[in-house]
């Protein structure tokens, strides 16, 4: 038997809510268990939605800024440190995946897909989308679908669950398809209802709460055992009452002339590869090597009355028998910045690392939304050691607490993060700025300065997450920054924010000149056209262009520490003043 302090035991919390194309409530703290005591434990959240307004005018709207449930989500988990890991839209079909800001560094091989099986397979009202990613080192699938609706469907369910399971394929060998993962979560409107009872009855087992009278017609359960798609899914007991159907705005069940009969259609199950199964909370140890999975609560939320259907969800702990305890990317940087001088970033990579010359170390506020949510950046260039500087101006002024991510272009994931730690800078005098808006600095420096253009929306999108395939829409990628050059460099710049795409070799984009506040966010830009004026040549198109990274003198006997370390600083780090330092 391993022992227990061996074990990972991570906590994830699946939501699943048909929404009826409502618009957000003003508050969703209780549905996602926030303020309980039981969030504090939880890693990961799981938030899938169906029949969210997908309207000619509002899908492109969502196309240009992240729709509103998306946004409501996201603004009530990132002061719980949840940052948005993944997302996938298939027309009103959401799934949101969120993680605490320092596991980010362990959730890799992120993909997304999503099957339409509305109107024969051209529709996406009804199908599923998924998002698959590596936890830690143990391959995890999350799979959000709307099945057909009525009684009489129970088949076409069937074959449209048998159809996503067939359709969705994910590159790489460790997991190609969603049965081949080591845990799958199978979440949704799934639509399933209650056979043979009378409405009556129904309503009389409700309201008697003897829903066990009920179980034994529900379709699902019925299938469990019946249909060979659904060997080795489980499920939790349904403790709670049908969450299908409601009147709008009450608790209480379909009073219209159809007089739809009450069902369980809101569903969370959950199948693990391996052959051990599932234990409940208290259960038995597992062998070395077995992956377990404990519910610990599964229920529906009364007060949510937007819909004809009240969300469900459920909270798992999850027992790895290992852990990576090592992120790709370890990054060290003082305990705090109290001068433009101590902004350096150090950072080693471990063995194996697939780093790119379009990687980038962002700097976030304490309770970030997503990856791209930065508030200043710098790429993370390595011909001259492991280690950039943020110039004074991408520096926040006043006093505030942050975070900082490298960015795998790669894996399109973060590899690494700090601990929070502090910023405090002067703020600037009224009326001065980093530079004259005149342009009179500039004759100062080299012409080939780059500006930043902020982001116009206060939250935009997360961007396409990796190997979306084309046939699977998703949340528009918001293009939060825009390059233009000056008057006197105009096409003589190409390098990217780290929010664009790599582009073609040669490609340049176009750059604008932006708020004074932003100078110097891209400090890495201005050697990249000294080098191309030279004639200098890209590295490779997977590579990026060669930047500059200034690193300046550090004060001797600065600590630096990564992630997990104390405030001492890590046994690994660097000291003297030749900015090249040396391993202590």
């Amino acid at each position: 038997m391993l022992a227990c302090s061996f074990l990972f035991l991570p906590s994830i919390t699946v939501v699943t809510w048909n929404v009826g194309t409502a618009m957000p409530p003003n508050d969703v703290t209780s549905l996602l268990h926030l303020n309980t005591g039981e969030t504090n434990d939880v890693d990961m959240i799981a938030i899938g939605l169906q029949e969210v307004n997908c309207k000619i005018n509002k899908r492109l709207k969502d196309a240009l800024f992240t729709d509103q449930w998306s946004e409501l989500f996201m603004d009530v988990l990132s002061p719980f440190h949840f940052v948005l890991v993944s997302t996938v839209r298939m027309q009103g079909v959401i799934l949101l995946v969120f993680a605490k800001y320092y596991h980010l560094p362990f959730l890799q091989d992120i993909q997304t897909d999503c099957t339409r099986t509305g109107l024969g397979g051209y529709w996406g009202n009804k199908g599923g989308v998924s998002v698959r990613l590596s936890i830690f080192g143990h391959m995890v699938c999350f799979l959000n679908c709307h099945l057909p609706a009525h009684l009489e469907k129970a088949e076409q369910r069937k074959e449209d669950f048998a159809t996503i399971l067939h359709m969705q394929q994910f590159e790489g060998r460790a997991a190609s398809g969603i049965l081949d993962h080591d845990l799958v979560f199978w979440f949704g409107d799934l639509n399933f209802r209650i056979e043979s009872l009378d409405i009556r009855f129904v309503k009389y087992a409700i309201d008697s709460n003897i829903l066990n009278q009920l179980w034994e017609k529900d379709q699902l359960n019925i299938a469990k055992s019946t249909w060979p798609v659904l060997t080795g899914f489980q499920e939790g007991p349904l403790n709670f009452p049908p969450t299908f159907k409601f009147d709008v705005g009450t608790n209480k069940y379909d009073s219209s002339a159809k007089k739809r009969k009450p069902a369980w259609t809101d569903r969370i199950l959950w199948k693990i590869k391996s052959p051990s199964v599932g234990l409940g909370a208290g259960g038995c140890q597992p062998s070395r090597g077995i992956l377990s999975v404990s519910q610990l609560c599964y229920c529906s939320h009364m007060e949510y009355t937007v819909s004809d259907h009240k969300p469900v969800a459920a909270i798992f702990a999850v027992q790895f028998a290992s852990k990576a305890d090592k992120p790709p990317v370890e990054i060290y940087v003082a305990d705090e910045w109290n001068r433009p001088e101590q902004a350096v970033v150090k950072y080693k990579m471990a063995a194996g690392f697939h780093r790119s010359s379009w990687d980038w170390i962002g700097l976030y506020r304490v309770g970030f939304r997503h990856p791209k949510d930065y508030v200043s950046y710098v790429w993370a260039r390595t011909f001259l050691g492991l280690q950039v500087l943020f110039s004074e101006e991408a520096l926040p002024k006043g006093k505030g607490e942050y975070i900082l991510g490298y960015y795998s272009n790669t894996s399109s994931s973060i590899a690494g993060v700090t601990e929070p730690f502090q910023i405090s800078m002067p703020r600037s005098e009224e009326g001065s700025s980093p530079t004259d808006s005149s342009g009179s600095s500039s004759e100062e420096e080299d012409d080939s300065t780059l500006v930043l253009l902020a982001p116009k929306s206060r939250s935009p999108s997360p961007g396409k997450m990796k190997r979306h395939r084309s046939r699977s829409p998703s949340l528009a990628k918001f293009q939060g920054l825009i390059l233009r050059p000056s008057s006197r460099d105009r096409g003589t710049s190409r390098s990217p924010s780290p929010q664009s795409r790599r582009g073609l070799p040669g490609d340049i984009p176009t750059i604008h000149l932006a708020d004074p506040r932003n100078l110097g966010l891209l400090p890495a830009l201005r050697l990249e056209m000294i080098d191309q004026a030279m004639g200098k040549q890209r590295e490779s198109t997977d590579q990026g262009p060669p930047g500059r990274s200034v690193s300046p003198t550090s004060p001797p006997g600065t600590p630096y520490r990564g992630i997990g370390e104390g405030k001492a600083g890590p046994a690994w780090g660097w000291q003297g003043s030749t900015g090249q330092g040396k391993p202590i």
